[in-house]
Parts: structure tokens; C-alpha cells; sequence
């Protein structure tokens, strides 16, 4: 039978070159750190110092953080503003940190994958009544994160395509 390992223990010196690593593998966030600080078994304190050398170090950066993460999920996952400053805000960052990480968004690229997501579920809608074609639409891109009246104004600019298929 499968047992689960036990959580392994590492002392502040030990924990310091693990976080290390893991902070250099890809930009993290002080909540993830610290939430794998107090894995390893350190206290709020010791995980508190080792966050502040992370810091002084480069390491860790919340802003940069913002910005990778807001690049990443506007380009690859195709998330709009509301959804991307939703999630920021729920991994705890600062107003300061998603401002700057908003930033990243070049507004026409923006419209551009707001108007492929748009073009790529009208062609794979089977709702055939027009008003309920476009409302289903309307609420997928919404989830996506984009904005009420961006969402309009790419419809509109689609014309009658959105409508009548």
C-alpha cells in the first residue's frame, strides 16, 4: 500500500538554498514562498527573515511578479483585465504591484485576442437563435475577463456575423 512521505524539515540555512532554487525557477509570489517556507517546518519568523533576504536579493519581487504574470495570461491564456486584477488580488498583492503589472497590456493587442476569442466560439456555437447565440457569447467572454462594453463595440465590429449564423 502507497504511503505518502512525510513532510521533510529543513533548518533556516537549509530552507534559505531550497527557496533559493525555487524562487529562481520561475518568479513566485510572497504568498507562495511563504506557504512553502512554513512546509519545510520554519516558523513565521524565520520564514519572515528568509522572505526579506529573498527580497534584498532580487528573488523575489512582487511587481515583477505582477508583470510576468499579467504578460503570460493576457498573451497565452487570453484572460481580460477584470479576471487577471481578480486573481492578482486574490494572491494577495499589493494595489502598487497590479497597477504596474496592468501595464504590460498593449491595448491593441488586447482587442485582438478579444476579437479571436469572439471569432473562435461563434464558429463553434451550436446555439442557432440569434439573441441567445449572442448572449451565450457575451457570458463566455465575460469569464474570460473582458469588459462589457469592449465586448459590444467586437461584436458590433463583427456585424452581422455574431447574429445571424
Amino acid at each position: 500500500m502507497f504511503k505518502p512521505a512525510a513532510p521533510k524539515f529543513y533548518t533556516p540555512t537549509e530552507a534559505m538554498q531550497k527557496i533559493a532554487a525555487f524562487c529562481a525557477y520561475q518568479e513566485r509570489n510572497q504568498k507562495e514562498v511563504e506557504a512553502k517556507l512554513r512546509s519545510y517546518g520554519l516558523d513565521e519568523d524565520e520564514a519572515g527573515e528568509i522572505i526579506i533576504r529573498l527580497s534584498r536579493e532580487k528573488l523575489l519581487d512582487e511587481e515583477r511578479y505582477a508583470q510576468a504574470y499579467v504578460r503570460g495570461h493576457y498573451s497565452n491564456k487570453k484572460w481580460g483585465r477584470r479576471r487577471i486584477m481578480q486573481e492578482l488580488k486574490q494572491k494577495g498583492l499589493s494595489d502598487y504591484c497590479i497597477k504596474s503589472g496592468m501595464k504590460e497590456i498593449d491595448g491593441d493587442v488586447y482587442y485582438q485576442n478579444l476579437v479571436d476569442l469572439l471569432e473562435k466560439k461563434d464558429r463553434q456555437e451550436k446555439e442557432r437563435h440569434p439573441g441567445k447565440r449572442r448572449q451565450k457569447i457575451q457570458v463566455f467572454l465575460m469569464t474570460k475577463g473582458y469588459e462589457q462594453d469592449l465586448i459590444k463595440m467586437a461584436m458590433d465590429d463583427l456585424g452581422k456575423e455574431a447574429e445571424e449564423e
